[in-house]
């Protein structure tokens, strides 16, 4: 092999090798950020350590949010239609909350299959429409 050819060659392979080590710190770097939601049916199945923390979508059912008396205690159920978890959360709920919308909790699924959130996010429905606009005004 010309000297030429074999230098071309190696300074391509040590590119692929920086390439490839930083493609993986990257990746390794992510992994620890990433924070994927579990469904109903997904955490019945679901192998988890005790007090695992972890996030569960799902849509509130019509019917199952009841308040405390006192404080801001509220609880709920979250289904995917096809297997159901009682959600309990102390604070306070987003505007967009409401039976029937979709939320993402965060919390642990505690004995009796209960979920303790900590927090709730509510996800909105994609087709966004802005409230009626006032007549627009020439300048």
């Amino acid at each position: 092999m010309k000297p030429q050819r074999r230098r071309r060659l190696l300074i391509i392979m040590g590119m692929m090798t920086g390439i490839s080590c930083a493609a993986g710190f990257i990746l390794y770097a992510l992994r620890q950020n990433i924070d994927l939601y579990y469904t109903p049916s997904q955490l019945h199945i679901a192998q988890l350590t005790p007090q695992q923390t972890l996030r569960l979508g799902g849509m509130v059912v019509k019917g199952s949010v009841h308040y405390a008396t006192e404080g801001l205690t509220v609880q709920f159920v979250l289904s995917d239609y096809q297997q159901q978890v009682s959600v309990q959360y102390t604070g306070v709920l987003p505007a967009l909350f409401r039976e029937g919308q979709g939320v993402v909790v965060h919390g642990k699924l505690v004995n009796g299959g209960i979920f303790l959130a900590d927090q709730v996010l509510a996800k909105h429905d994609e087709k966004y429409m802005p409230p009626s606009l006032p007549a627009k005004q020439e300048y």
